[in-house]
């Protein structure tokens, strides 16, 4: 095992689909506080619904169908997201599939907290060890 240690800045990434878009921006208003504290990156049109109806500025990436799920899954890869939070609609086939399935997959090979809805969403953002830093066990593969 390796330890990766996570500041307590925390490098959040924002995914959501498009029946979920809504609901992640309702989310993101209620923690509008908690998430000014940390950066923001997220998948295209996430990120500019939540930039165009809050104060918050993420880092804009592709859209999750042209790229942005691999582009978040690289920079976790790489150390660069602390947390993820993918609200997904379980509902809906998603032509990316495999790039979203290759998304959660990542996640959990490189330990990264991971809320695929609203209340682990919240879970994680009352979490004490969000705003500390954190030594995460990552296996050597």
């Amino acid at each position: 095992m390796t330890n990766i240690e996570s500041p307590a800045i925390k490098v959040i990434a924002l995914v959501a689909h498009d029946n979920m878009k809504q609901e992640m921006l309702e989310w993101a208003t209620e923690h509008e506080i908690e998430l000014k504290r940390h950066i923001l990156i997220a998948t295209g049109s996430t990120g500019k619904l939540i930039a165009d109806n809050t104060s918050l500025t993420p880092e804009r990436l592709r859209s999750g169908p042209l790229g942005g799920d691999q582009q978040i899954g690289a920079r976790i890869s790489d150390g660069g997201v602390d947390v993820l939070l993918f609200f997904w609609d379980p509902l809906e086939p998603q032509p990316h599939d495999p790039d979203i399935r290759a998304l959660l997959r990542i996640a959990v090979v490189w330990n990264i907290p991971v809320a695929c809805n609203r209340a682990s969403a919240d879970f994680i953002m009352s979490s004490p060890l969000l705003g500390a830093p954190y030594q995460r066990r990552v296996p050597k593969y």
